[in-house]
């Protein structure tokens, strides 16, 4: 029986999800409606599968993905199955570049509760299952000069468009000050800027984020 993390923050959906997974012989041993609780719940139970919604409080944006992003970077080859209403690319290439036991499905697309079943099962089993619409949509999107990044470091580069330092944004993002400075000399590096005498690198670096948004 497979131990399931769940966190979506709709009650209603949350339950219905449960009950169907108890149906199919899963063993849900938290479901949970933010993703700090989703973080907590992992580092608890130890599940075989997480399942989560993207958008979650506080900001309903991408809270759910980033987590799941977060948790297969502490812990390579967790399967993880992600439920959303429309793709956000910005984690979502991340997220599928991790590797094998990955799911990422579009709610309004799971009409079959068997097909969907199957597709967790897939995952569980070291199988990649993406909606066929995913795929699409990643690769009909524009040029992105962020694309290189990985989701850390778009992290950081959106700390550093805000004006924070590299201590400030170790503080935010709970990491060292070296690792900032590595992250930050990665994305230099990657969007192209070069040490040159008469250019703020920093700056160009901000400009480049606001236009790819």
């Amino acid at each position: 029986m497979t131990r399931v993390v769940l966190a979506e923050d709709g009650v209603l959906l949350r339950e219905g999800l449960v009950g169907v997974l108890v149906r199919f012989g899963f063993e849900v041993v938290a479901a949970v409606g933010d993703a700090a609780e989703l973080t907590a719940a992992v580092e608890r139970h130890d599940p075989g599968l997480v399942i989560t919604d993207i958008k979650m409080p506080p900001t309903f944006q991408d809270e759910g993905l980033r987590a799941a992003v977060r948790l297969r970077r502490d812990r390579p080859g967790l399967p993880i199955v992600v439920l959303s209403q429309h793709v956000q690319h910005d984690y979502a290439a991340d997220l599928i570049g991790t590797g094998e036991a990955v799911g990422y499905l579009l709610k309004d697309r799971v009409a079959d509760i068997a097909e969907f079943v199957a597709a967790l099962r897939t995952v569980v089993a070291g199988g990649t299952v993406v909606d066929p619409d995913v795929v699409r949509r990643l690769i009909r999107r524009p040029q992105d000069p962020l694309a290189g990044l990985s989701g850390r470091e778009r992290e950081v580069l959106s700390l550093i468009a805000e004006g924070r330092s590299n201590s400030a944004i170790a503080a935010a993002l709970f990491i060292s000050d070296p690792a900032v400075g590595k992250h930050v000399g990665n994305i230099l590096a990657k969007l192209g800027l070069p040490p040159t005498d008469d250019t703020n690198r920093r700056v160009l670096a901000v400009l480049t984020y606001l236009r790819a948004r």
